[in-house]
C-alpha cells in the first residue's frame, strides 16, 4: 500500500506543470489522459499537495525571486562571468521582464501546479478536514497567481483535461479566494503551523481585505475603512489566541529547529533532512565561494538604500546566532543578519579571500553590473535562514528550516497598518492600541532592539515592514500597496504602471483563448 500511495503522489507531481497550464489540449491530452493516472487515496494526494508548494514557494527563484529581486531589498548584480544568467535577474531588478522571462514563466506554472493537484484530490472523497486544507493551499496559490499575475486558471475536480482552463481575474478572483477561505475555516484544524490552519485562513484572509483596494487598482488603491476593520478584527482573533508571542531572537523562527522554538509562527512548510524543498538555496545563493564551513554561488545581495534602514542596534541587521552543529565562531561574527565588511571562518577566525586571494571584505555599495577587481566582494548579504549545518554535514539534502509564510509579526504590522489607514483602533493583547504602539512593540522587543519611534507615518510604516520583512516574499506587494514600487532607484528608472502586474507567459496565452494578456504585455 505504501508504494502504491507513492506512486499515485509521483504521477501527479510530474504531470502538474502540464496538467494545469492552459495547453493542456497541446500538450497532455496527448501524452497522459485521466484513465491512467492511478485512483487516488486522499490522504496521499494531501501530501503531494503540500509538497507541491515547495518549489514555488521556498527557495530564491520562483514567488520569492519575483516578490524580492524586482524591488529595493534584493539585487542580482551580474559578476563578470558570473550570474548572468541571460539577463533574466536583471530584467527582474530593473522590471524590463517580457512573457518570456523564465522566472516569470516557471512561477505561473508551478503555481498552476499547485491549483491543479489541489483540486484533483476533490474527486477521491476526501475527510471535510482534507477537503478543507486542500482547498485552502488552493486558495492560497490562486492569492499568490492573483497578487503577481491578477488572474488564475481553474478547472472542476475531474475536468475533462483536453478543455482549455477557464480563468478567474482581478477583483473576481479575489471574491472567489474569499468565499472558499471562510467556506473551508470551520473545517481546519487549530495547527500545527506546518498544516493549513484556521490561524493561516485569518491571516490570508486579513492580506486580501488589506490588499483589497489595490488589486481593485493597483496604480491608484483606496482603502475601505470596513475592509480595515476586517483586518483589524482578524488580527485580534489571533493576538488573542494567545499561541504566539516573540521568540528570544527573531531568527528563532527561520532556525533549523523553528518547528519547536519559532514562537511567532503560524503557518510553515515543514522541512526535514531527505524530504525538503530549496530553503537550503537561501543561504548557498548568498554565501561566498570561499566562505566556510558552507561555501555558496556568491550572487544575491541587498542595495545600499535597503542596508541603510537598520539602525546599528537593530539585531535583525545581523547577529551571531548559535545553532546545533554549527562552527565555534571564536570571533562571534554575524552570521545571520546581513554579511558585511571583512569576512571569516567561522571555525578558526581567519579572514577569508576572494579567489584572486584578496581580503573578502563585502561592501555596502553594489552596483548590477560589476567588473572590478572587487567584483567579488560588492553588496552585503542578506540571510534570514540560520544555515542547518547538521544536513550541511550529512551532505545539504535539504534541511530542517521550516520554510516561513505567515507569522505573528506580519500580522501586528497589518493590524497597524489598517488602522493608520481608517479603522478603528483596538487592544488586544499587550501591544497598545495605536499603531504606533503596536509597531514600537515590535521594534523594543529584545529580540530586535531597536529603538522606540515618537511618530510614525506611512514611510516609516512601509521602512519597518522592510526591516521585519526583508526575504519572506512580501516586499513587492508592500511596495505596490504603498506607491512606490514604480519609483527609480538606483541602476533602475522609473517604471511604467503596467510593470505592477506580471505578464503571463506567451507559451499559456498562445494556445488558450480564455487568455487575455496582462495590458502592456
Amino acid at each position: 500500500m505504501a508504494y502504491y500511495k507513492f506512486t499515485r503522489a509521483a504521477v501527479l507531481l510530474a504531470v502538474l506543470q502540464l496538467a494545469n497550464s492552459c495547453d493542456v489540449s497541446e500538450k497532455l491530452a496527448g501524452q497522459i489522459s485521466d484513465s491512467q493516472i492511478p485512483a487516488g487515496d486522499p490522504a496521499a494526494l494531501l501530501t503531494g499537495v503540500y509538497q507541491a508548494q515547495r518549489n514555488p514557494i521556498q527557495g530564491c527563484v520562483s514567488v520569492f525571486a519575483l516578490e524580492e529581486v524586482s524591488t529595493d531589498a534584493r539585487i542580482m548584480p551580474t559578476r563578470g562571468p558570473d550570474w548572468d544568467d541571460n539577463g533574466k535577474w536583471r530584467e527582474l531588478f530593473n522590471h524590463t521582464w517580457t512573457p518570456n522571462n523564465e522566472r516569470v514563466r516557471e512561477t505561473f506554472t508551478q503555481l498552476e501546479g499547485i491549483v491543479y493537484s489541489s483540486t484533483d484530490l476533490l474527486r477521491f472523497s476526501p475527510s471535510a478536514q482534507q477537503e478543507a486544507e486542500s482547498r485552502f493551499i488552493r486558495a492560497w496559490a490562486m492569492y499568490l497567481l492573483l497578487d503577481l499575475y491578477d488572474q488564475a486558471l481553474y478547472r472542476d475536480p475531474g475536468e475533462n483535461l483536453g478543455m482549455k482552463a477557464r480563468v478567474r481575474t482581478g477583483t473576481e478572483l479575489l471574491n472567489y479566494i474569499v468565499s472558499e477561505i471562510n467556506t473551508v475555516q470551520p473545517n481546519l484544524p487549530d495547527g500545527p503551523a506546518g498544516r493549513a490552519n484556521k490561524d493561516a485562513a485569518r491571516v490570508l484572509l486579513m492580506k486580501c481585505y488589506l490588499n483589497k483596494g489595490v488589486y481593485a487598482n493597483r496604480q491608484a488603491p483606496t482603502f475601505d475603512p470596513a475592509d480595515m476593520n476586517q483586518v483589524i478584527k482578524l488580527a485580534d482573533e489571533v493576538i488573542n489566541s494567545g499561541k504566539y508571542s516573540f521568540a528570544p531572537s527573531v531568527f528563532d523562527n527561520f532556525a533549523p529547529n523553528n518547528t519547536a522554538i519559532g514562537r511567532e509562527n503560524i503557518f510553515t512548510q515543514e522541512n526535514t533532512f531527505g524530504n525538503a524543498g530549496p530553503t537550503r538555496d537561501f543561504w548557498k545563493f548568498v554565501f561566498h565561494y570561499n566562505l566556510l564551513p558552507v561555501n555558496g554561488y556568491n550572487g544575491p545581495a541587498t542595495t545600499a538604500e535597503f542596508y541603510d534602514l537598520f539602525e546599528a542596534t537593530d539585531k535583525r541587521r545581523g547577529v551571531a546566532y548559535k545553532t546545533e552543529g554549527g562552527p565555534a565562531n571564536p570571533g562571534n561574527r554575524v552570521n545571520v543578519g546581513f554579511y558585511i565588511g571583512q569576512q571569516y571562518d567561522l571555525t578558526n577566525d581567519a579572514q577569508v579571500k576572494t579567489r584572486a586571494g584578496a581580503p573578502l571584505v563585502f561592501t555596502k555599495e553594489v552596483n548590477l553590473f560589476e567588473t572590478g577587481p572587487d567584483l567579488e566582494s560588492k553588496g552585503a548579504r542578506p540571510l534570514k535562514y540560520p544555515v542547518d549545518y547538521v544536513s550541511e554535514a550529512k551532505g545539504g539534502n535539504g534541511c530542517e528550516n521550516d520554510h516561513v509564510t505567515f507569522r505573528l509579526a506580519d500580522v501586528l504590522l497589518m493590524k497597524a497598518e489598517a488602522i493608520m489607514r481608517g479603522g478603528t483602533p483596538t487592544s488586544a493583547g499587550q501591544y497598545g492600541s495605536t499603531a504606533l504602539a503596536i509597531v514600537n512593540s515590535i521594534r523594543t522587543d529584545p529580540g530586535r532592539g531597536a529603538s522606540a519611534f515618537t511618530s510614525l507615518t506611512l514611510d516609516m510604516l512601509l521602512a519597518e515592514r522592510g526591516r521585519e520583512l526583508y526575504g519572506e516574499s512580501w516586499r513587492r506587494q508592500d511596495m505596490i500597496r504603498f506607491g512606490k514600487f514604480l519609483l527609480a532607484r538606483k541602476d533602475k528608472p522609473v517604471s511604467d504602471p503596467t510593470r505592477l502586474v506580471y505578464p503571463i507567459p506567451q507559451s499559456q496565452v498562445d494556445v488558450n483563448s480564455n487568455i487575455t494578456q496582462n495590458p502592456g504585455y
